[in-house]
């Protein structure tokens, strides 16, 4: 299932042949810079699956990035539940991804998320949509201004997901996009 395509991408559900990069970005070191853990094979099948069923049940969650040209995936980047209670509405989404390294530094990303963040107010109706990030990840912060978003101001936040043994990790910035800003 592809859900949108861009100039060079498609973004689209994961297939079994997408397991073996699935694998690699969520054990890559610098992938995984700002998180408190790496996956193993089964953590990160698991987790593919997962996110391949809730993409065929709802639409939502994190697409896989393919080159439009040979269908191999590179990454991801989605929009799905962000699942904060306290700190986000809700009903809130968030866009976010991953890339494998060998293809940072070619604007996937940036390509990526300003098509789903188009898609996700125009073909969604989302009337907003978050991203959040350690506060050092320049990189993802810089994708998040990138395709139009806003700090939230007072909106940094300690993630409660990332465990106290890695303090370095826990506070994160917040940004925003709404629907009326979006052409």
């Amino acid at each position: 299932m592809i859900v949108l395509e861009t100039t060079r991408l498609y973004l689209r559900n994961w297939r079994d042949m997408d397991r073996d990069l699935f694998r690699e970005i969520n054990r890559d070191p610098k992938v995984m810079e700002f998180f408190p853990f790496r996956r193993s094979r089964e953590e990160a099948d698991a987790l593919m699956d997962k996110v391949a069923s809730m993409i065929a049940e709802t639409g939502l969650g994190f697409y896989a990035i393919a080159d439009k040209e040979t269908d191999e995936a590179m990454g991801f980047c989605g929009l799905s539940p962000a699942g904060l209670p306290g700190i986000l509405p809700d009903d809130a989404v968030e866009i976010g991804w991953r890339l494998a390294t060998r293809f940072w530094g070619n604007g996937y990303v940036t390509e990526a998320a300003r098509a789903l963040a188009h898609y996700g107010f125009h073909n969604r109706g989302l009337a907003q949509i978050f991203s959040f990030a350690v506060e050092g990840n320049s990189r993802s912060i810089a994708v998040m201004r990138r395709i139009g978003m806003t700090a939230v101001e007072n909106g940094a936040f300690d993630h409660p997901r990332v465990p106290d043994s890695h303090p370095q990790l826990k506070r994160h910035v917040l940004y925003q996009q709404t629907a009326n800003l979006v052409t």
